[in-house]
């Protein structure tokens, strides 16, 4: 990120340009210079702006990472975060990637396939060693990106997802407002002619201790003005002129430097390189002929090095800032891709919801054509697995059918395709996936969808929960919204349609157990459980719930949100280590008393759960089968058999190989086998049994959330955990308190309005 090696040329090089700071002397400070100087921020508290994505992996300091995050855990550390800033009078304002600049896609690639190779060094590392890997190897959870804004404004903070490149927005906002500083770790930032560039790398939260990158000490080092700055940065390299284009530029400047200086100051390659460079900028606007609104002519570029060299320096170029007016950023905002298929008022309220970082994968859909999705920590050798972007295309393509579909009469002509620019094992990145709307599988008509958004009354608000749940395939779950919170049916419509592909029983008896176990259990209990080992396939189911979660917020997004986004977050449904600690169980065969905490509450919710699902993968055609897997504490790291001819001796059955399923990587295929399993419809089964468990009155009572109806069991849990016997003690009330398990099933009733 940022330019090639400048933050580098200024710690070893330039030190007088690194400035050990204090930021709550500089906030004070910040205050008295607003007052004196009488301006428009004076009677606001001092404000840092902070780039969001660069401080994912230092706010991510929980133990375990690789299991799927510890998610409760997590949000604790961003409470403590912010705390330290409010006590201090600092105001923050936090900025995050809301897109991905086709001018930039390119670094992006590059930048993902580095991570590739990072993540199958992890897996071959917890196979060898059945333990997560050191932090050299550290990869941040994922979707920790979608769901950190979700937390911090559950904080009460102003949160922004950018519509053009974050950074750019970043400088512009801190420049705007007088802001005392930006937190970041980008050197562009070094660049912008904006706030102080301040970084979270160096930061000590106990001391607010960091370093402010001094860009006007550095100039003087380096004989050019702040202006110089830009056409310096893509001279070096950056995000769009990228280091290759430039090297014979660099490489003239490197020649004439050495001519004129034999005995140069600096021993270190960079620092010879950015002075180099330097010396030519400062040398090519000192000639008179030369305009300083243009790229000078006397640079040895093509007309297409010129126009990208143009475009990187407009790059940084912030609002009513003067040098090369003849850049205009607002050419950067591309109109809409798709408005002719959607209204104004659908175009202006998805933009909204994306800046206000409230919405999530419906403005790339309607106003870009396009999504994206980092790395997921998925084992490329486990070819029984299948990647999480091939699992979740169905349900993805009913949301672009839910907003790009309604009022279309069922031709193809004109239809919209997505741009699917998803990392998975396979893809080699080198065009995105063309991925066509569908159409959800209910009878009606696709619905109107500014009816769905912005309609009103009962029956619009049973609409929204009707069609949310069809694009999981789960439309029977309706009788559910009300009886239970609202967090366990969205995990049971995860789980139901991960269900649908060919995970065993004991996967989901993992996954919903935990869902349901989570309730109970305070941070501090997560965090004291215990593994014995790390098993590389949890590792990934865990990623593969995570990213469930995302598309379950896209389709609560696409269908007006029928359940509020906070249900939707993983710190109520998920935490990885409670994941992995429940699969290791599953898989070993474990009672079911004892992998539901031996706590009779959470044993009858989970079976009434778990015979919800089962009805429902019986209605199409989906029969779930025992297949436990006895993963061993250390693994070999030899490619070839898969896990389950690993750990079973018995080679794939038909299906269990993703490849061989006829999934390609070129998305040409869209999900047509998973379809054909839903059109399977089985007979009911199990009524009796159903009545029986969610009936009203049935388990009513061991439902409740009074620590007089948690029956405890004297089973003890395995030692995967320390201090024994889980204390099962009711912890107070989920996230919105509407004592949801106090209620029999209301399957009568509408779903209420105003949700």
């Amino acid at each position: 990120m940022g330019v090639k090696g400048l933050q580098l040329f200024m710690s070893r090089c330039c030190p007088e340009a690194c400035v050990t700071v204090n930021l709550r002397e500089m906030a004070r400070q910040h205050v008295t210079k607003s007052q004196q100087g009488s301006t428009t921020t004076a009677n606001s508290p001092p404000t840092l702006v902070v780039d969001g994505m660069a401080c994912l992996c230092h706010w991510y300091s929980c133990k375990d990472w690789v299991c799927g995050g510890q998610w409760r855990e997590y949000l604790d550390v961003l409470k403590s975060w912010v705390e330290a800033f409010t006590s201090a009078g600092i105001r923050l304002v936090f900025f995050f990637d809301g897109v991905v600049k086709e001018q930039k896609r390119q670094e992006w690639v590059k930048r993902r396939r580095r991570v590739n190779g990072e993540v199958s060094k992890i897996f071959r590392h917890i196979k060898a060693y059945g333990e997560q890997p050191g932090r050299n190897l550290f990869c941040i959870p994922s979707g920790l990106a979608t769901f950190t804004p979700f937390a911090l404004r559950s904080l009460g903070q102003e949160v922004f997802c950018s519509v053009q490149e974050a950074d750019y927005e970043i400088a512009s906002y801190a420049r705007q407002h007088g802001c005392m500083g930006i937190l970041g770790q980008d050197s562009d930032f070094i660049i912008y002619d904006s706030a102080p560039y301040l970084s979270v790398e160096k930061l000590r939260i106990d001391s607010l201790n960091t370093v402010l990158y001094d860009r006007q000490r550095l100039c003087r080092t380096i004989g050019l003005a702040v202006t110089q700055l830009p056409l310096l940065a893509c001279l070096l390299g950056n995000d769009v002129v990228s280091e290759e284009r430039m090297r014979h530029i660099r490489n003239d400047a490197m020649a004439t430097y050495r001519i004129n200086n034999p005995v140069p100051p600096f021993d270190a390659p960079q620092g010879q390189t950015v002075l180099a460079v330097s010396h030519l900028v400062s040398s090519l606007w000192a000639r008179k002929e030369e305009d300083p609104e243009f790229i000078p002519q006397t640079l040895n570029l093509s007309a297409p090095h010129r126009e990208l060299l143009k475009m990187g320096i407009c790059s940084y170029l912030l609002p009513q800032q003067e040098a090369l007016q003849q850049c205009d950023n607002s050419t950067l905002m591309s109109a809409p891709a798709f408005e002719k298929h959607v209204s104004p008022e659908i175009l202006k309220a998805c933009r909204e919801k994306h800046v206000a970082a409230e919405g999530f994968m419906v403005y790339g859909v309607v106003c870009d054509g396009v999504i994206q999705c980092s790395n997921t920590l998925e084992d490329e050798e486990d070819a029984e697995l299948l990647p999480q972007a091939l699992v979740y295309k169905p349900c993805r393509q009913h949301i672009y059918g839910l907003l790009l579909l309604h009022g279309q009469d069922g031709s193809s002509v004109d239809l919209p395709a997505i741009r699917e620019w998803f990392v998975y094992p396979g893809n080699p990145l080198k065009e995105p996936d063309m991925v066509h709307p569908l159409p959800t599988s209910l009878p009606c008509d696709q619905p109107n969808l500014d009816l769905l958004w912005f309609g009103n009354g009962p029956e619009v608000a049973a609409l929204r929960l009707t069609y949310f749940l069809s694009i999981f395939d789960c439309q029977e779950f309706s009788e559910l919204y009300g009886a239970i919170d609202d967090s366990l049916l969205a995990a049971l419509c995860l789980v139901t349609y991960i269900a649908l592909q060919t995970l065993s029983q004991e996967d989901l008896d993992a996954y919903l157990s935990q869902a349901v176990c989570l309730r109970l259990k305070s941070p501090l209990e997560l965090q004291q459980i215990k593994l014995p080992f790390v098993s590389s396939r949890a590792v990934q189911l865990g990623s593969l719930y995570v990213r469930g979660l995302s598309h379950l917020l896209g389709a609560n997004s696409a269908s007006g949100c029928p359940l509020p986004s906070t249900a939707l977050m993983p710190w109520h449904s998920f935490d990885g280590r409670l994941f992995h600690s429940k699969y290791l169980l599953a898989h070993s065969g474990t009672e079911k008393t004892v992998l539901l905490d031996s706590d009779s509450s959470s044993l009858s919710l989970f079976l009434c759960l778990r015979e919800k699902l089962t009805e429902t993968c019986g209605k199409r055609g989906r029969v779930l089968q025992s297949r436990p897997i006895a993963p061993e504490q250390r693994h070999k790291t030899t490619p070839g058999p898969s896990y389950r001819e690993r750990h079973t001796g018995q080679p794939p059955s038909s299906g269990e190989n993703w490849r061989e399923r006829g999934e390609t990587t070129g998305g040409h295929r869209h999900g047509g086998e998973w379809r054909e399993r839903g059109e399977a419809r089985g007979g009911r089964s199990g009524d009796d049994n159903r009545e029986r468990l969610w009936g009203r009155g049935g388990h009513r009572g061991e439902w409740m959330r009074g620590g007089q109806h948690f029956h405890h069991h004297p089973h003890s849990y395995p030692n995967f955990h320390d201090g024994g016997p889980q204390n099962t003690r009711a912890r107070g009330r989920s996230y919105h308190n509407r004592g949801r398990y106090q209620l029999a099933p209301r399957w009568s009733q509408p779903p209420p309005s105003g949700t």
